[in-house]
């Protein structure tokens, strides 16, 4: 049996840096444009070394490293080329604490195994190199002059249509706002006309089930491709869902806010969805393709959250899949994507002339991250061995 690289320590390294003409709404949470401000937010790296000099790197967040303290003795001395057994013990240990932190060890191991071969990621996986269509997903609308009316999202859907984007996605406005909802929802199709997909995703704004409802309606009559994350219940009741699905033509995506394989499947059983989520910054590169295959077998897509290079190999390698986020994107600024990547980058004007983004084809993630950038931003690290 093949040894494989073994686990030696593993580093953590936080970092925090600006974005401009960025702000938050009315609660915080929501990123907005805001000319002339900058918007804080913090990301972490994890390594893993090895003794065969092979380091696995992943970016993630220092929230799904929280749990490193638990897991990380565990994986020292380890074979890294084992990650099924490894997932595995890893996502029983952290049961109690919602799994999080199983990606980031996963998506590292991913990432050495592609070392260890010379090989992308996805060519592990079995997939073959293909343009991936994307989609632009706005930030959230905002009262500052940028996606501040339905006519502002209009323009801009133009635009993204104009550039090639095959596909647009409306984040709206915080603070549950039914009439704006509708609104940009009729004015974004009148403007691009019945040729381009569509999506929304109210991001758990609207209030009400009842205002969820009178939303769906709207985007049954300008026929949505999607209706995602929509009220309040923060995107986890299965019965909700499902009475909505049964009231509304438009397909409901779910299931952004479940971690792992099980409660997945489950929402899908019980009739709360029609297209899956998967996140790869949750579930790790393990995760996300059990459940891609597990959509298949139920004879269903899933849809990958978020843009990166990971994402990318994923998209790769899955067959019943639609769209790559190209996510958060605006007319008036340069988005919301950290610059620590050497060789990669998402961003509103990297698709082609067809709308459509390719997999990174180098070993591993195939990215370099750029130790420049993270050095001068960090804020903070620890190592294990």
């Amino acid at each position: 049996m093949e040894a494989g690289p073994k686990v030696t320590r593993l580093e953590v390294t936080e970092l925090e840096y600006e974005i401009k003409n960025m702000g938050t709404d009315y609660n915080g949470f929501n990123l907005v444009y805001e000319k002339g401000s900058t918007a804080k937010r913090r990301m972490a790296v994890l390594q893993i070394y090895t003794d065969q000099g092979i380091v696995g790197e992943t970016v993630t967040s220092s929230v799904e490293l929280s749990t490193a303290p638990i897991w990380a003795g565990y994986l020292i001395g380890k074979n890294t080329l084992e990650r099924e057994r490894l997932y595995s013990d890893v996502k029983r240990a952290l049961r109690q604490v919602a799994r999080i932190g199983v990606s980031a060890m996963d998506n590292a191991l991913w990432d050495i195994a592609g070392k260890y071969y010379n090989s992308p990621i996805w060519r592990l996986l079995g997939g073959h190199i293909r343009p991936l269509p994307a989609y632009a997903s706005t930030t959230h609308g905002d009262e500052n002059g940028g996606l501040d009316s339905p006519e502002a999202y209009a323009e801009f859907a133009v635009q993204c249509k104009e550039m090639g984007y095959p596909c647009f996605k409306i984040h709206g406005w915080g603070g549950g706002r039914v009439d704006r909802e509708i609104a940009t929802i009729a004015a974004v199709r009148k403007a691009v006309g019945p040729g381009m997909a569509l999506l929304i995703d109210p991001a758990c704004e609207l209030n009400t089930w009842g205002d969820t409802w009178t939303v769906g309606r709207a985007c049954d009559d300008a026929r949505f491709f999607w209706l995602e994350d929509p009220y309040k219940d923060g995107g986890i009741s299965q019965f909700g869902h499902r009475k909505l699905r049964q009231l509304i033509r438009t397909p409901i995506l779910q299931t952004e806010h479940v971690r792992s394989l099980e409660p997945h499947v489950d929402f899908a059983i019980a009739e709360a969805t029609d297209f899956m989520r998967g996140d790869v910054n949750y579930d790790g590169v393990t995760g996300v393709m059990k459940l891609a295959h597990a959509c298949e077998g139920l004879g269903i897509d899933i849809e990958l959250h978020g843009g990166g290079p990971l994402q990318r190999h994923l998209m790769t390698s899955i067959r019943n899949t639609n769209f790559y986020e190209m996510a958060l994107v605006h007319p008036r600024n340069e988005g919301t994507f950290a610059p620590i990547y050497k060789d990669y980058r998402d961003g509103l004007d990297v698709i082609d002339e067809n709308g459509c983004v390719y997999a990174p084809e180098g070993p591993g993630a195939g990215v370099e991250l750029d130790w420049e950038f993270i050095r001068k931003n960090r804020t903070g690290g620890v190592v294990y061995e």
